[in-house]
């Protein structure tokens, strides 16, 4: 049976083949142009991920007994920032590949059992946390970079799924972080595929539709952008909201970030 941990290396995979081949199309000029990332060029954006791939390889590396070089964060960002929107794209493909190679090289053993010590959360987290929030910066980012060139462009399908489930678990306590629950003042339960989402005096997405109060009429990538703050009116095609509730509404439950 294949576990979380897996699918989510493996849509993580998929998300840097995709990018990685769509980099090399690009030109200098091209890395300028703006990203769906408010205020980001798509070589800011793919600077972002490729910084987060680089400080986050480091403690998984670590834990599966890896001796890493320690860099201050700061010192990481600024070297990127420093860097030409051509340095930039060629070293997230270096990065986030030397991202999963790490991961996919790890054990059965490690990965189901490794503990991450992020450095910003107050206990180290299980591999599958650690993943899946890489997975939840990597899919909406590579959405940022994609849809920058493309219009059209729609979050990876499996991992929308993927990452509607992990909500509903392991990565719950994100949406404390992000969400706005009182933007709305009355509670919703909104059917989504894949299950609900309710806002009351928290946001929460359940695997259950009882007792719904509104309905989302659409993908579970679009979903997944609403969460990010990336669902809006330019880039809803095809998305409806009925009910006690109006897509304007919960765009102000999810600024995005």
């Amino acid at each position: 049976m294949t576990t979380h941990v897996e699918r989510t290396v493996a849509a993580l995979r998929v998300n840097h083949n995709a990018l990685a081949a769509l980099v090399a199309t690009l030109s200098e000029e091209d890395l300028r142009d703006p990203s769906g990332a408010s205020e980001w060029s798509l070589a800011d954006a793919l600077s972002h991920i490729g910084s987060g791939a680089e400080i986050g390889r480091k403690p998984i590396a670590k834990a599966a007994g890896e001796r890493v070089e320690v860099e201050d964060n700061q010192a990481i960002w600024a070297r990127w920032n420093a860097s030409s929107p051509a340095d930039q794209a060629a070293e997230f493909v270096k990065h986030d590949e030397a991202y999963l190679d790490t991961i996919e090289a790890l054990s059965t053993e490690q990965r189901d059992g490794l503990m991450i010590d992020l450095g910003f959360l107050p206990e180290p987290v299980p591999l599958l946390v650690a993943l899946g929030m890489r997975l939840n910066e990597v899919a909406n980012h590579a959405w940022d970079v994609r849809v920058g060139v493309d219009p059209s462009a729609t979050v990876d399908p499996e991992s929308a799924e993927l990452l509607v489930e992990l909500f509903r678990g392991p990565l719950a306590f994100l949406l404390g972080f992000s969400a706005k629950a009182d933007a709305i003042e009355r509670e919703v339960r909104l059917a989504i595929p894949g299950g609900a989402l309710e806002i009351t005096d928290a946001v929460n997405v359940t695997d259950s539709v009882d007792r719904s109060t509104a309905t989302f009429e659409g993908p579970q990538e679009a979903v997944v952008r609403l969460l990010s703050g990336r669902l809006g009116p330019e880039h809803a095609a095809g998305v409806t909201v009925t009910g006690n509730v109006t897509l304007d509404e919960l765009r102000k439950v999810f600024p995005g970030y």
